[in-house]
């Protein structure tokens, strides 16, 4: 969650921004710190800095925005229907490695909750039940392609 706050507060965009307002917000802070637009190399240098965090900042909002997740959410559930091959939990963050090869990130999620999580039986009915839905997600990878 704090990641999402920080990133919130380099956009300046508030927790309701539609993902067009979001492009919007990124569009001009990217034309104000674009390398390009400067001479100095010091400036160039600390513009593509910046540009590099706002970039990387609105690629972590769009990925999180319900937007997205109501455009992928047929991916999602073929996802989330498969079994749990894995997990890592690191400071609130618990990322779910899933039978077909993705990976989703979780965020905002309670140690507390995380030990119930590992102690159940049913991982996918707990993590149906109690994580999707209540926790804001990102797909960090999707699932590899075999030929």
């Amino acid at each position: 969650m704090k990641r999402i706050a920080e990133y919130r507060k380099l956009l300046e965009a508030p927790a309701t921004a539609t993902l067009k307002e979001l492009n919007t917000l990124y569009k001009s802070w990217m034309k104000k710190h674009h390398p390009d637009r400067f001479l100095d190399e010091a400036e160039k240098k600390q513009a593509e800095e910046t540009s590099q965090k706002v970039i990387e900042a609105y690629k972590f909002l769009e990925s999180i925005h319900p937007e997205t997740h109501e455009k992928n959410g047929e991916d999602f559930a073929k996802t989330t229907a498969t079994m749990i091959s894995n997990w890592q939990f690191k400071a609130q963050v618990l990322t779910l490695y899933f039978g077909d090869g993705s990976e989703y990130e979780f965020f905002g999620v309670p140690h507390k909750l995380y030990n119930k999580f590992i102690t159940t039986d049913g991982t996918v009915r707990f993590v149906k039940r109690h994580i999707i839905g209540t926790y804001p997600h990102r797909k960090a990878s999707s699932a590899k392609v075999t030929e």
